[in-house]
């Protein structure tokens, strides 16, 4: 049986191209040229895997992307010829797969959705509930925390930050995406709360520390070197 994939994209010259790539690899495509009629395709089919624009007309792109979260974990990849980080940042905040900048290849476009089309199915195998990163392991579901194999103590506010940092590595993350995302947006405490458990959970990671970085004037970064 063929995967279904919904390409939603109002620019006709890159919707037609991305559909037929993905129609000489085996998909059915079902395509929609605005938000509107995207969320309606994807409420009337079965569909495997979307394709979702973000700069679109009716519904733009990140609208769509909240409203089927809310229903599905079908496979989301968001294409934009945006460049911002935190249009990046925004795509994996609402819980998208995956971010491709236009201009792209639509062979390596069709070859990421592969990907994960096989990890949606388990045939690749992800433990969500773990990350494990530099020798810290964070483990959602036990709400446990290692470092090199030993497990450490982290209140519930410096657990989060640990896990919100380490999924997000690599990116600077501000001290007011920090204080949204771990506190909520109804906060309306001292942001210094911010660097104050953060210095704390460095005292607590102990020779770990260093791969919480400090960006001056930005906020806060997770960073491994290879």
């Amino acid at each position: 049986m063929r995967d279904t994939v919904l390409v939603i994209e109002d620019e006709y010259n890159i919707r037609k191209i991305v559909c037929d790539y993905f129609r000489a690899e085996g998909f059915h495509v079902i395509q929609a040229p605005n938000g509107k009629e995207g969320i309606e395709r994807f409420e009337e089919e079965k569909i495997d895997l979307i394709i979702l624009d973000i700069m679109m007309p009716e519904l733009d792109g990140w609208t769509v992307c909240r409203r089927i979260r809310k229903q599905s974990d079908v496979p989301i990849i968001i294409l934009t010829a945006r460049t911002e980080d935190d249009d990046e940042l925004m795509g994996f905040e609402l819980k998208a797969d995956d971010y491709v900048k236009k201009p792209f290849s639509p062979g390596v476009l069709v070859a990421r959705a592969k990907i994960l089309l096989n990890r949606a199915r388990g045939t690749i195998l992800e433990d969500k509930e773990k990350m494990i990163k530099a020798g810290i392991e964070v483990n959602k579901s036990e709400r446990k925390v290692k470092v090199d194999g030993k497990n450490i103590e982290l209140t519930p506010k410096e657990f989060e930050i640990l896990g919100y940092l380490m999924e997000h590595s690599g990116i600077v993350l501000s001290r007011e995406k920090i204080l949204d995302s771990i506190w909520g947006y109804n906060y309306f405490g001292d942001i210094r709360v911010v660097d104050n458990h953060i210095k704390k959970l460095r005292k607590a990671l102990d020779d770990k520390a260093y791969l919480i970085r400090t960006v001056f004037g930005v906020g806060y970064k997770f960073e491994v070197k290879e």
